[in-house]
């Protein structure tokens, strides 16, 4: 496989062949539902997941924090199971089952042995399609996810990424939080969230996914059923791009909080899904501060034991991206801290990299995408992902390749492009934030 697969919406049935010796198959039903299966050879396990393109950005005002709320009802109980049958399906069979919610889709999940997976089709199947939201049941999870809030605001990291995606994406649906806010959570109304529900879980906006032991028509015939009073319908086009503007100047934003240690987050906008220059970002990452033999790990830690953690990350949307540098450290050394990151951006914006460091780096990226596959969930997700985002499923294969070809050049032209923007700095522990303020502006680009 040399070029990624396209998934177009208007094919009703594409099949393919992975270079890992796998077989994938994709399948439109009458209802607008989209199958993907992913056959892995002599595995005895299958994961599963129900996907909604829907996502914490997807949110209107009265709605803020629905859709991880949703998250939560689901597994509160339909018109035939309770909540505590729900469970046991899964505890009695040994299998994992559980959800997630994000910036841009929402997926209920679970791993079963290869002959549980009718189960997990119809048990998840009918969460999805049949849950009652009852009112009480409403009630309780509000304090349930009070709770889990409270809990992340006593992470002075959560908390940080939360204020440094809020500064990044001032005005935008991507700054918001995930889960809500603690005010957004408990105004909320019943008929929002229900409203919400009904808006996007609608049979043509889901998809289904398998990886493992699965074959595709039988797998098929298990989704069908639970979609069986489903009217025919096309699938829902996929998202359109909603792009924001980076900051003009940099931003900072310093939260007080009595901790021993002090969270930073520093960096900016960066590449989008669909942007081609993802696999020299992959590099770029990794030679920054994407593990233990990084310039900012080796500077930081080992060299000047600033701090116990230093990474770098870049998380991507369809239309927007992220780039920074996260790290922990001693109030007194988070001064230090904030000029090693702003003297690392700008030594790789003059510099690059080295053709050692590029190997290196190819290395750790090809290896970890590698070993990345042999987790039949990493597949399913996968699959998840290639359908909802742009639309095409990339091979391993093909993506060793795009990161083979990365250069040195194409390094540093990203690096000139990205860390030379003005940047988003998110400080929270025992810090004087004037005098935090003041150095970081300052030493923004």
């Amino acid at each position: 496989m040399n070029r990624p697969v396209p998934l177009p919406l208007e094919e009703p049935d594409t099949s393919f062949s992975t270079s890992g010796g796998t077989s994938v198959r994709r399948t439109v039903l009458p209802s607008g539902v989209r199958v993907l299966t992913e056959h892995v050879p002599a595995a005895r396990s299958t994961s599963v997941g129900y996907w909604v393109g829907v996502g914490s950005r997807d949110e209107r005002p009265g709605q803020f924090g629905s859709t991880h709320f949703l998250e939560h009802l689901l597994f509160k109980g339909t018109g035939t199971r309770s909540a505590l049958d729900i469970a046991v399906s899964f505890d009695a069979v040994g299998g994992e089952h559980n959800a997630a919610t994000a910036k841009e889709y929402t997926c209920y999940y679970a791993r079963v042995r290869d002959v549980d997976l009718p189960m997990a089709v119809a048990v998840i199947g009918d969460m999805v399609t049949s849950s009652v939201l009852e009112a009480e049941a409403f009630d309780v999870e509000r304090s349930v996810i009070l709770e889990e809030l409270a809990m992340a605001a006593d992470d002075p990291a959560d908390l940080a990424g939360e204020a440094f995606f809020a500064s990044a994406y001032a005005d935008h649906p991507l700054g918001r939080p995930i889960g809500g806010t603690p005010d957004s959570i408990r105004a909320v109304r019943r008929d929002d969230v229900v409203s919400h529900y009904q808006e996007h879980y609608a049979p043509n906006g889901i998809v289904v996914t398998a990886a493992g032991a699965v074959d595709h028509e039988r797998f098929c015939t298990l989704v069908d059923a639970v979609f069986a009073s489903a009217q025919p319908a096309r699938p829902n086009p996929r998202r359109t791009a909603e792009p924001a503007a980076a900051p003009l100047a940099p931003r900072v934003e310093v939260i007080a909080r009595p901790t021993e240690q002090v969270s930073v987050i520093r960096g900016s906008h960066g590449l989008d899904l669909r942007d081609e220059r993802r696999p020299v970002l992959s590099v770029l990452n990794a030679v920054l501060g994407g593990g233990m033999s990084s310039r900012l790990f080796q500077e930081v830690r080992e060299r000047r034991g600033l701090a116990y953690a230093v990474s770098s990350f870049a998380p991507a949307y369809l239309d927007n991206g992220v780039f920074g540098v996260y790290a922990g450290c001693a109030p007194d050394n988070v001064v230090a801290l904030l000029g090693i990151v702003d003297d690392e951006f700008q030594r790789m914006a003059d510099d690059g990299i080295t053709p050692t460091e590029l190997a290196r780096a190819k290395g750790q990226i090809e290896g970890a995408l590698t070993l990345s596959l042999e987790d039949s969930d990493a597949r399913m997700t996968r699959l998840g992902r290639s359908e909802l985002g742009v639309g095409e499923f990339t091979d391993l294969s093909t993506a060793l390749a795009r990161v083979d070809e990365v250069t040195v050049d194409a390094v540093l032209d990203l690096a000139r492009d990205l860390l030379t923007r003005p940047v988003v700095t998110a400080v929270v522990g025992a810090v004087d934030s004037s005098r935090i303020e003041r150095v970081a502006a300052r030493s923004g680009a």
